[in-house]
């Protein structure tokens, strides 16, 4: 591409980045904040970010490299709901189950979208494509039973339409 000028967009050359590798960035990440006061929660923050989650290889690094226990470090995870050991999917379902979502059926819808999905709350599907929560309350009592997907909202579901719903994000 002698000829191209020096603007011409190129084509990415990047490539995915193995597992393996972010297993080293992560032990450079962490072995800089060694000394530093306070740093555990930034760091998992960091491995969060970068993996997605907190996988238990990560958690073990972190812990022998700022010399940590590791229930220390599990303890800090467990604590924090921002912290998660599962792989979340491309989608976060959220199940609103307040007083007026779970008076109208959302233990139904709850139920529903557990079968369809064949996961638990908490839980990921297997190809990562959804993940199951469920909410306490979202602001929208008026049209419960509540469903959102990431910031989607569905209203007055049914659970004979979760189907219908999963089908709009594939």
């Amino acid at each position: 591409m002698a000829n191209e000028p020096e603007h011409a967009v190129k084509p990415c050359q990047c490539s995915e980045v193995s597992e393996a590798e972010l297993f080293e960035r992560l032990t450079t990440i962490v072995r800089s904040q060694r000394t530093v006061p306070g740093a555990l929660i930034p760091v998992l923050q960091t491995a969060q970010n970068l993996f997605g989650y907190l996988p238990e290889k990560a958690l073990r690094i972190i812990s022998k490299e700022l010399k940590k226990p590791y229930s220390e470090v599990a303890g800090v995870v467990g604590f924090y709901s921002y912290f998660s050991t599962v792989p979340k999917g491309e989608h976060t379902i959220r199940v609103c189950l307040g007083t007026a979502c779970y008076v109208r059926g959302g233990q139904d819808v709850l139920r529903a979208l557990q079968n369809e999905l064949d996961i638990g709350v908490g839980g990921t599907t297997p190809d990562r494509k959804f993940s199951l929560e469920v909410g306490r309350c979202f602001g929208a009592c008026g049209l419960a039973p509540v469903v959102m997907v990431g910031d989607q909202t569905f209203q007055r579901v049914k659970p004979n339409k979760v189907g219908e719903i999963l089908k709009s994000f594939e």
